[in-house]
């Protein structure tokens, strides 16, 4: 979905421009709000949400003659589905204006002065609250009896659910002395610890999880069954009030006390503000408890105190004058490093990474977060020079992680202000967490690795992981939970590739078969066999691919079984170049001087997109011994299926790098990057400065807006497929 760099500025535009843009957006919006709202599973980010409804606000105060009858701008919301009975609100139930920044929360004061007649030095109080990231509810008492509760819905029609909001502890059933009609609204919200727990559950009973506690609080409120409702932990939070027989008081702030007395759950850091500069403060204090909280928050909503004035201010078509929702970023959070681990990885690199108290940024609960190597802990990048102006990152520090599209969560800053002194330095190990082994640091190498290599249990996981997977050999039924079970079992053990193609025959040895054990049957067992003989004929780019070997990737792997063809002419290169004195020279200036006397070493190192790295990776690798012997076993198994180089002379993608995104219509991903390399070009799975084209369908999003922002040329299926036949 497009960010605000992407959209045009709006003095451009000419009025057919406006006027297709707007029926865009129109339909964009209605998608994202049905998603959100009656579906409970959102498709785009708060933050793109709101990008896209302010630009549509532009178009249309440019041209207000176009707005149309179905403007985002009218509607709040979503229309309510065909569940539950509907409920109209007597007062409507309004969305808020969000600002962004700081300079957003002057306007608005600024506005509301100005549309009071007020003198700019007039002094204002506000009341500043946490805005709850839940589900908005209104809750009609009428003699201090519970009659109904409605969700907003579109803003004037909601729909009653009463029954399931009786299941929820914090909503009172019956009031005493409250006013004979009484609205309260405020939000259903689950904690973060109870969504922990309730995904578990899920998990184990082989349900569905969800992606965060909204989510979670919106799915469990609008079940058809309230029984379901009754096991899931909702909470509310009581923060306004719709239709009154008598006045709760007259200001904000005091009304919200009356509604503590009557025994509704109020927000406790409410903060009653005097100034501009108050909120402000407030907004900070509040984002820095972010991750203390038990509940999710989005942003801190500001609202004049005096009733008196909200009157006079009234509201906008959607929004009140008197409110603003004063919003955090979508994907960066404050939070607290409770841990750092290392995970050992298949190629024996040590990586450090993060536990961190449960935030959610983005639309997504973050946990862990990357930490890349030891100098990126100690606050330096890999040519020595300072990040985060220098400041380390320490277990017990304050630190802010971000997460932009869908990429890992990563440490963006540490509040040293806010170190303690129970904040502990992280020492690198030095040997392997796994196996013991020297964990060595080699010359021009940011990144910390085991030596033990397949003698290392976690290595030896990881490798038979990548091994299985989608790109290697693709083994269906033998994903990663049943490695690492395999793995372990003392009667069936998987400790190499190998193993694998000999599963079968070890299983009729043994008294208790595959079949007869917990979680797997006779039609498991019997498909797991099935999908590995039918794995055993493999074509060499794959083969080469699986073998995990550092720095060589589905590109790299292509591109090496193109140039050798087949696996002996691959591996007798391999063994020549091992043999040449090129080979074992580090020294890059040394290595230049004989190299022109080392065929073999020449031969790997010119082809395209292969070069020194991937030759010593590749040396590397088959002048162990171990590993040497294990790849030997492997191909006795094994029949490898040549690869011959496309013919690509006058192809308009010859040594061109694709990427495909968004969904193809006309053919799978998988045949589209078949044919694009039976034409010659390259195939890369993200956008860089490398990429020639990108090829979008539909639900394009993140690689789009890299494309646009390197300038690389762009275009769709249809028009791929045009010069994809006229090549």
């Amino acid at each position: 979905m497009p960010r605000r760099t992407q959209f045009r500025d709006v003095s451009e535009i000419t009025e057919h421009e406006a006027q297709a843009e707007l029926i865009h957006l129109a339909n964009v919006l209605k998608a994202a709000n049905i998603a959100y709202f009656e579906n409970d599973a959102p498709e785009i980010t708060d933050a793109d949400y709101d990008e896209l409804r302010r630009y549509n606000k532009s178009l249309e105060d440019k041209f207000p003659h176009l707005k149309r009858m179905d403007s985002p701008s009218n509607s709040v919301g979503s229309s309510p589905t065909n569940g539950f009975i509907k409920i109209h609100h007597t007062i409507p139930m309004l969305s808020l204006e969000n600002a962004s920044d700081i300079i957003d929360v002057w306007k608005f004061e600024a506005s509301i002065k100005k549309y009071l007649g007020l003198c700019p030095d007039t002094r204002l109080y506000y009341t500043a609250e946490p805005k709850i990231d839940g589900v908005s509810l209104s809750l009609r008492y009428e003699k201090g009896q519970l009659v109904h509760a409605a969700t907003r819905g579109d803003g004037r029609v909601g729909e009653n659910v009463a029954a399931n909001a009786r299941c929820i502890a914090d909503i009172p059933q019956y009031l005493t002395e409250s006013p004979d009609t009484l609205e309260v609204r405020g939000e259903i919200y689950m904690s973060r610890s109870d969504f922990t727990a309730l995904n578990s559950r899920q998990l184990q009973l082989g349900q569905r999880t969800f992606a965060n506690p909204r989510n979670a609080a919106a799915g469990s409120l609008r079940q058809l069954n309230p029984e379901i409702t009754r096991t899931r932990p909702l909470h509310f939070f009581a923060y306004a009030w719709g239709e009154v027989s008598e006045p709760l008081g007259t200001t904000q702030y005091a009304c919200i006390q009356r509604l503590k007395t009557l025994r509704f759950q109020t927000n406790p850091l409410i903060h009653l503000c005097q100034s501009v500069d108050d909120l402000l403060a407030h907004y900070e204090k509040i984002e820095m408890q972010r991750a203390t909280l038990d509940y999710d928050i989005d942003g801190v909503v500001y609202k004049i105190n005096d009733l008196a004035l909200q009157e006079r201010l009234g509201s906008r078509s959607t929004t009140p004058r008197w409110a603003i929702a004063h919003k955090f970023s979508a994907e960066m959070a404050w939070t607290y490093l409770q841990d750092i681990d290392i995970q050992v990885g298949r190629t024996g690199a040590l990586s450090p990474v993060a536990r961190l108290a449960p935030v959610t940024v983005g639309g997504v609960v973050v946990s862990n977060a990357t930490l890349h190597n030891e100098d990126y802990i100690a606050g330096y990048d890999s040519n020595k020079k300072p990040i985060r102006a220098g400041k380390d990152i320490r277990i017990g520090d304050w630190v802010q992680v971000y997460r932009a599209g869908d990429v890992i969560p990563k440490i963006a800053d540490v509040d040293v202000v806010r170190r303690t002194s129970q904040s502990k330095v992280f020492k690198f190990p030095k040997q392997c967490p796994e196996c013991g082994s020297n964990a060595i640091r080699e010359e021009n190498d940011s990144v910390r690795r085991c030596v033990a290599g397949l003698t290392c249990p976690a290595q030896a996981v990881e490798k038979l992981k990548h091994f299985v997977s989608k790109a290697a050999f693709d083994i269906v039924g033998l994903g990663d939970k049943q490695i690492e079970m395999f793995y372990r079992d003392e009667h069936l053990p998987i400790h190499e590739p190998a193993d694998i193609f000999s599963l079968s025959s070890r299983d009729k040895k043994n008294a208790t078969g595959l079949a007869d054990r917990d979680g797997w049957g006779q039609k498991s067992a019997k498909n797991l066999f099935s999908a590995i003989d039918s794995a055993r004929v493999i074509s060499l780019n794959r083969l080469i691919f699986s073998l995990g070997i550092r720095n060589i990737g589905e590109v790299a792997a292509m591109d090496l079984a193109r140039h050798f063809g087949n696996w002996d002419n691959f591996v007798r290169t391999i063994d020549q170049a091992a043999n040449e004195p090129a080979a074992g020279i580090n020294n890059q200036r040394e290595r230049r001087k004989v190299i022109s006397d080392s065929p073999a070493w020449s031969e790997i190192t010119n082809i395209d997109g292969i070069g020194d790295t991937v030759a010593t990776a590749l040396i590397n690798s088959f002048t162990q011994d171990a590993e040497r012997m294990s790849i030997e076993r492997l191909l006795a198994n094994l029949s490898v299926e040549d690869v011959t180089a496309p013919n690509s002379y006058n192809s308009a993608f010859a040594n061109k790098t694709l990427v495909f995104t968004g969904t193809l219509g006309r053919m799978t991903r998988a045949e589209a990057k078949a044919r694009a390399e039976s034409h010659g070009a390259k195939v890369s799975g993200s956008v860089s400065t490398r990429t020639d084209l990108v090829i979008a369908g539909p639900g394009a999003g993140s690689k789009i807006r890299k494309a646009k922002e390197l300038g690389i040329q762009i275009m769709s299926e249809d028009e791929w497929c045009v010069l994809l036949e006229n090549s």
